[in-house]
């Protein structure tokens, strides 16, 4: 860049000086005066009439006695004196007229001259500077194959294993990498052989690439980032150069790490593309592939990878040897919550009434992205008031920013359908409170926050890695609360349970279909189905039975989903003077925290607002499709360990 701009200043004076000159020469040219033939001159002096001549160069002034002046030019390599004698004058006539010679420079052809000069010379720089960058282009397109990787060095301020949170016993399978890169001798004189690849995997946001940086800050060796999709280009072979020289460069720098971010991207199944064997990604893969399987063990270079597509990887790449080592970054627990929480506050002024423990419970299934989030959510917030400090008021509404988005509240409603939301939250509500393997009911609101227009949030008091057969029940009549409080009050549906049923369809067949949770049908699992692991995607389904179970299959679900709407309609039956109570409270104040909640049930006071310092807890829905008038938790379906939308 400084070279770049010195070359365009030089050029820009050169021009200056170029301008100068041709403006001084048209500015300053002087007419040429009438020249009078030498002889004319010599016939003067023979005549007696000059009295002084003056010569500069080869021109000559002559002054007559009447007081003209004659100028002349006379020829180069002889003097004047000579010239006029061949031309008849007399040595005594010659003798009687002065003659001056003197040596004064030409201005005018000085700046004429040098101005031709200096735009030759702007001519030739130009030249210069243009063959210099068509150079730069031969130069860039032979390094198009060179390695575009970010080196970070241990001399910069780096992120090391008190950064990273939630993932103990990852860190603990890490720790071998670094003690490795700190003493390799310790481990060769054994005979011991430090895996050369480890790859990460887990849902986005789990930590993978802070956890790589925390390797290499840890054992303070540099450290190579690159991304898996910067080695495929439109031209067949840059791949497969640029991984060469990754590797020669690590090589030079070893010890040292290479981590490969989203490694997916190259590394999938080769001959699954409509490429072939000779795509451009596969003959990247094939050269990941040599390098790592040719490494020795004195190199002291590792290759750490992170993906959350494990299940499209190339199996060579997996093999013992190259990625030899699997480290599962898992959505944290609330211990580690909370202590991901502690990481991210450290150093940010918290008010007195913040309850790090409360936040953990209150984010079920919060990954660490997501509670950096939160706490930033948090911060903003708290400045945008005019607070010295983040108190659990802030916390609070940035957890529901961060699930749901910010309250509408302009939203314009009208009262028709601000009963009905009212009801088809205090259905959902009611519901979960009465039905024991629900979990507690932790809010209640109509206020519309992003696409929902209302919302019930119910949180779980634990941790859970399993689910019964009652617990999926319970929950199915709890996710049709709403509709079922729509029908009993007003004698028909509305378009605000949408998101509920796609819910509760989806959790009854994967009641029948994949739990064997089905007493026709038994223990018995039905279809294949292609999902992204890490990423709770469904890809595609392979029917491996008949028609005549699968209409078995549909019956199952229907019998499911019916006797939970009936469950749920008998409670809100049952308890209807507590549902007109509830939703008539929600219009009053559109918000009702937990104990507001339980002690309208109940028929006893509100409690003072200023009592409450806990969080409400939001929890996420397993539809990307949010509900337009609630936005609820279903719960979690093993074996994937993603929180539900």
């Amino acid at each position: 860049m400084n070279s770049r701009f010195r070359g365009s200043t030089f050029i820009t004076l050169l021009l200056l000086a170029a301008v100068f000159f041709l403006t001084y020469n048209l500015l300053h040219r002087s007419p040429t005066p009438d020249l009078v033939p030498i002889s004319r001159v010599a016939m003067e002096v023979q005549a007696g009439r000059v009295l002084r001549i003056t010569v500069t160069g080869d021109r000559l002034v002559a002054d007559l006695e009447t007081g003209q002046q004659l100028r002349s030019l006379k020829e180069s390599g002889s003097t004047l004196a000579e010239q006029l004698k061949a031309l008849g004058v007399a040595d005594e006539k010659l003798a009687q007229v002065q003659i001056e010679v003197t040596e004064t420079p030409d201005w005018t052809t000085l700046f004429s001259t040098g101005g031709t000069i200096l735009v030759m010379v702007i001519f030739l720089v130009a030249a210069f500077f243009f063959l210099r960058q068509f150079q730069g282009v031969n130069n860039q397109a032979l390094s198009f194959g060179k390695s575009r990787a970010r080196l970070y060095t241990s001399d910069k301020p780096s992120v090391t294993f008190d950064d990273v949170a939630g993932v103990d016993e990852a860190k603990e399978e890490l720790r071998e990498v670094v003690e490795f890169l700190k003493e390799p001798q310790k481990f060769i004189q054994v005979g011991a052989r430090i895996p050369k690849g480890v790859l990460l995997m887990g849902a986005p946001g789990t930590g993978k690439t802070l956890l790589a940086k925390a390797v290499a800050g840890e054992a303070g060796v540099p450290f190579f980032s690159m991304s898996g999709s910067e080695f495929v280009e439109m031209f067949v072979g840059v791949g497969a150069s640029r991984v060469r020289d990754l590797f020669d460069q690590a090589k030079r720098h070893s010890p040292c790490i290479i981590f490969l971010d989203e490694i997916d991207a190259v590394g999938r199944h080769r001959g699954a593309g409509l490429g072939g064997s000779h795509d451009e990604r596969e003959q990247t893969l094939n050269q990941i592939l040599v390098e790592m399987d040719g490494f020795d063990t004195d190199t002291n270079v590792i290759v750490m990878a992170a993906t959350n597509r494990p299940d499209i990887l190339d199996p060579a790449l997996l093999r013992p040897g190259r990625f030899d080592r699997r480290v599962v970054l898992d959505r944290p627990d609330m211990r580690g919550r909370e202590a991901i929480l502690k990481v991210h506050t450290r150093g940010k002024p918290l008010a007195d009434d913040v309850d790090l423990a409360a936040l953990a419970k209150a984010t079920p299934g919060f990954v660490g992205a997501d509670l950096a989030n939160l706490v930033n959510e948090a911060a903003i917030l708290a400045a945008r008031r005019n607070k010295r400090a983040i108190g659990m008021a802030e916390f609070k509404e940035a957890i529901e920013r961060v699930i749901a988005g910010p309250e509408r509240k302009s939203r314009l409603l009208s009262e028709e359908e601000r009963r009905i939301i009212a009801y088809h939250e205090a259905g959902h509500a009611l519901v979960a409170h009465y039905l024991p393997k629900c979990d507690p009911v932790q809010k209640v609101s109509i206020v519309a926050r992003g696409m929902a227009a209302g919302y019930t949030i119910s949180l779980p008091e634990e941790d859970r890695t399993v689910i019964s057969r009652s617990k999926f029940e319970d929950q199915l009549a709890f996710a049709l609360g709403g509709r079922a409080a729509e029908e009993l009050v007003f004698g028909e549906a509305t378009t605000g349970a949408a998101n509920d049923l796609e819910q509760v369809t989806e959790m009854a067949r994967a009641m029948v279909t994949r739990y064997g949770m089905s007493e026709k049908l038994g223990p018995m699992t039905f279809g294949q189905k292609e999902e992204l692991v890490f990423l709770g995607k469904e890809i595609g389904e392979q029917r491996d039975y008949s028609e005549a179970v699968a209409q078995q299959i549909d019956e199952e679900v229907r019998q499911i989903i019916h006797t939970a709407y009936r469950r749920a309609r008998q409670v809100l039956e049952e308890h209807r003077d507590q549902l007109d109570a509830v939703a008539q409270r929600l219009l009053e104040v559109e918000t009702l925290e937990a104990e507001e909640f339980v002690a309208v049930l109940e028929g006893r006071p509100l409690p003072d607002k200023g009592d409450r310092g806990t969080p409400s807890p939001v929890s996420r829905e397993k539809t990307e499709k949010p509900s337009p008038a609630r936005r609820g938790r279903m719960p979690e379906m093993p074996p994937s360990p993603a929180p539900v939308r």
